[in-house]
């Protein structure tokens, strides 16, 4: 490594290093934009508690007409946000006659909160 290139990373003939290296590492482009398709799925109010609502569901599935009434808002709106978690790969369904069935993909809700562990713990192995 040339001078120049220890001063970039804070370095000085062998010294430690300014800032301490963290355990993991960062993300790359690509789980930056799978993440970031879930919590954008999760961010909005309907969509947390509809996910919230599904997951805490004894068996691990909800019909749908056990969530509208939750709500103040109509059936196609429901839908609607219902469509978004499942194109963000948090939920998946099934209808079964007039009803459809609702349940949280197994494992789909790890990587976020694996995201969120590391960077909570961030910062704090010095």
């Amino acid at each position: 490594m040339s001078k120049q290139e220890l001063v970039v990373l804070g370095q000085d003939d062998g010294e430690a290093a300014c800032c301490p290296q963290s355990p993991t590492t960062p993300l790359d482009e690509g789980q930056a934009v799978d993440l970031a398709k879930a919590f954008k799925a999760l961010g909005d109010p309907v969509r947390l508690r509809l996910v919230s609502m599904i997951a805490s569901r004894a068996g691990g599935e909800v019909c749908v007409c056990d969530l509208t009434p939750a709500f103040d808002l109509s059936q196609p709106t429901i839908s609607h946000h219902l469509k978004l978690l499942r194109q963000a790969g948090l939920i998946d369904c099934e209808r079964r006659g007039t009803w459809v069935y609702y349940w949280v993909l197994p494992g789909a809700l790890d990587p976020l909160a694996a995201f969120l562990a590391t960077m909570r713990t961030a910062g704090t192995d010095t």
